[in-house]
């Protein structure tokens, strides 16, 4: 974790990783479908973070931007969608057994971490700027 980065942005590249380790040996036939899809959902994820943090909401008079409170909370909602989608595709390859079991269990737990966390920042927003 870099000085200053949320938790939740962290979290999400853990979760990246783990998923590009474990989707390393799976089984061929599946790259370039469900592989493919998880460690491109894992990517959006960290990507859509990462860009509502950027999303500056307040001004230098401490007035709130509307139009830029209403664009990070369209990435955070994006993200929580791509995290929906990411345990879908993750419960997938586990069925069609590119990815173990455990590993699953691992993604999913990772996955609810983000959620909770992006779900907690959301909240945060919404207290200070009481949109």
């Amino acid at each position: 974790m870099t000085a200053g980065e949320l938790a939740v942005i962290t979290k999400a590249k853990d979760v990246c990783n783990y998923i590009i380790t474990v989707t390393d040996k799976s089984p061929k036939k599946f790259r370039f479908t469900l592989i493919g899809r998880m460690q491109n959902y894992a990517l959006d994820i960290i990507e859509g973070m990462i860009m509502a943090n950027e999303v500056y909401v307040t001004e230098k008079g401490r007035s709130i931007n509307v139009e830029a409170l209403k664009e990070r909370q369209k990435l955070q909602r994006n993200v929580l969608t791509n995290i929906k989608l990411l345990a879908y595709v993750s419960q997938l390859s586990m069925e069609q057994k590119c990815i173990l079991p455990k590993q699953y269990e691992q993604i999913t737990e990772k996955l609810y971490t983000c959620q909770n966390l992006l779900g907690a920042w959301i909240k945060s927003d919404l207290k200070r700027f009481g949109k």
